[in-house]
């Protein structure tokens, strides 16, 4: 069992990460070259799995999430509330839902690594810890 401080440090630390990933996702011109950069690593590695090319619809979409994701993240970080950390372990669980999702209907399987990321997070603000 964890500790209230080492829970607090995990909780933390996936604030920031979500808040670093994701930022990318918040503009047009950021996601776009994104996803340039993940369909160049999916072809350079040979992933099977279909990449395609975000048209406007994809574009305003990504930029919805990313922008809740950061909202979200700040959150987290200003709050330090640890509740939070449980409704974030839940949405992680059906973020990877849909990456399943994805990946069942022909998805990259770059989506693999970020699904392992999702779980990870979801699993680890999951934990019991014990009050200080």
């Amino acid at each position: 069992m964890l500790s209230e401080v080492q829970f607090r440090k995990i909780y933390r630390a996936s604030a920031w990460y979500d808040l670093t990933v994701t930022a990318v996702f918040a503009t047009p011109w950021t996601f776009l070259l994104l996803m340039k950069g993940i369909a160049w690593v999916a072809a350079a590695a040979g992933l099977p799995g279909q990449m395609i090319e975000p048209d406007i619809f994809h574009v305003f979409f990504a930029n919805l999430l990313g922008s809740v994701v950061i909202v979200w993240s700040l959150v987290r970080l200003k709050l330090n509330m640890l509740i939070l950390a449980r409704y974030d372990a839940a949405a992680r669980y059906l973020f990877s839902a849909w990456m399943v999702y994805a990946l069942l209907n022909g998805a990259s399987f770059f989506i693999l690594g970020m699904l392992a990321v999702e779980i990870s997070w979801g699993i680890a603000q999951s934990l019991r810890f014990r009050k200080a």
